[in-house]
């Protein structure tokens, strides 16, 4: 069985931040979306739960990082295709998102930052595989 991931942010907005993501071409898992949470598909395997505040909190006892003002993680997801990275940056920017940083390009790598309606940072990179060494 392959190993899954639930990426759990918080969000001030759950609507809005649904909207945000849906603009991307997220879907949603609608067995594990309610009214403090959405269950967004990234792939097969890879989920990102975004929860109202009052949600993140019933996991954690520390305090939720606001985001605006201080980094808790960078969550990069690759592409296909450069084309396929600003394709999804151009979209998080459209939605109302804002530019991380500049784009990089190193030739065999090329990738763009959004950050998200609360702050948080999202990478979009893509690889030549051809680069990439077999482990």
């Amino acid at each position: 069985m392959a190993r899954k991931i639930f990426v759990n942010l918080p969000v001030q907005d759950l609507q809005r931040s649904m909207a945000f993501f849906a603009a991307l071409g997220f879907a949603f898992n609608k067995q594990f979306t309610d009214d403090t949470a959405a269950c967004m598909v990234i792939s097969d395997d890879i989920y990102a739960m975004l929860l109202t505040h009052a949600k993140f909190r019933e996991f954690t006892r520390k305090e939720i990082a606001d985001a605006t003002e201080v980094t808790e993680v960078l969550t990069c997801l690759s592409a296909d295709s450069k084309a396929e990275v600003d394709r999804l940056a151009d979209a998080a920017l459209a939605a109302g998102g804002t530019e991380a940083r500049g784009p990089m390009d190193y030739g065999f790598m090329y990738g763009r930052s959004f950050q998200d309606p609360d702050g948080h940072i999202w990478e979009v990179i893509w690889m030549d595989p051809s680069h990439v060494q077999a482990a």
